[in-house]
């Protein structure tokens, strides 16, 4: 017998009550796309522009110059506040599409069979959508080779590569505006140093994550290419907008079957790939 949150017809899944439903789970499908994935902490959130036209736009702005004084009154103007436009385009077009018969819906309910597709959906979009963020940060950044060889020399050594970054749009960047990924190889190195060197008898080994190393945001992560092993970045040197539509309930044309389809569009694109370096594996 059907119980109060359980929809298990397909006519009511059609309606717009079904629809609420499917509207309301999908909700937990983009919250749980957050939470899963590193990227979205730190991807670039500054865009601009109209999706609708198929692309975002990035302004890096240039460091302000000196000059000596009366210069601006002399030439009648300021110096002109140089900006970089970066476009990111929505390029890339996905779908997650399943059938599911009518039978099924009545033995498990609309409500247990969304659970159960907003376990995985949201899995698949985040996998996907971290493992294009960090192949862009390989492809657009920078190799760099260490001259150390401990673990914990090493990662200091690249900390301080991009630390001491100089050109026109920046001049040094501080560490907690840094963050570093590692594959669960390099990470557990690392945290194994911390866990048996000189004074860090404080130190809680049984603590899952590391959280920071002289400074900065340390992440374990499965989704970094193959062709690297650590990856370090200034917080936002990449853009990743998204996206989604919502699930959609329809019929499946000649069969007693429906399908509810999860579509989204996303694009990924270094802003500042001055500011990324990674170590080959």
């Amino acid at each position: 017998m059907p119980t109060a949150d359980r929809i298990d017809s397909l006519n009511i899944l059609l309606d717009p009550s079904g629809k609420d439903l499917l509207a309301l789970r999908f909700g937990a499908v983009i919250e749980n796309v957050m939470q899963t994935t590193i990227s979205s902490a730190l991807k670039n959130t500054n865009l601009s522009g109209e999706p609708d036209a198929g692309s975002y736009e990035v302004k890096r702005f240039a460091n302000a110059v000196s000059a000596p004084y009366g210069t601006a009154r002399a030439a009648g103007a300021g110096t002109a506040v140089k900006a970089k436009p970066i476009v990111v385009r929505i390029n890339t077009d996905r779908e997650i599409v399943e059938e599911l018969e009518d039978k099924d819906t009545r033995l498990y309910g609309v409500t247990g069979l969304i659970e159960r597709r907003t376990a995985s959906h949201p899995l698949t979009m985040a996998t996907e959508l971290e493992t294009a963020f960090f192949t862009e940060a390989v492809n657009a950044g920078t190799a760099y080779t260490p001259a150390a060889t401990a673990q914990n020399e090493i990662i200091e050594e690249l900390i301080q590569e991009l630390e001491s970054s100089k050109n026109e749009y920046v001049n040094g960047v501080n560490r907690n505006l840094m963050s570093l990924v590692m594959t669960p190889a390099e990470y557990g190195k690392l945290r194994n140093f911390i866990d048996v060197s000189a004074n860090n008898a404080n130190v809680n080994t049984a603590a899952e994550q590391i959280v920071t190393f002289h400074g900065v945001r340390i992440y374990s992560s499965v989704y970094l290419p193959s062709t690297a092993k650590v990856i370090l970045m200034m917080n936002g040197a990449i853009a990743q907008p998204v996206h989604a539509v919502g699930y959609n309930a329809e019929k499946v044309p000649l069969s007693n079957a429906f399908a509810i389809s999860l579509f989204y569009n996303y694009g990924t694109a270094a802003v500042a790939p001055d500011l990324i370096y990674y170590i080959e594996a």
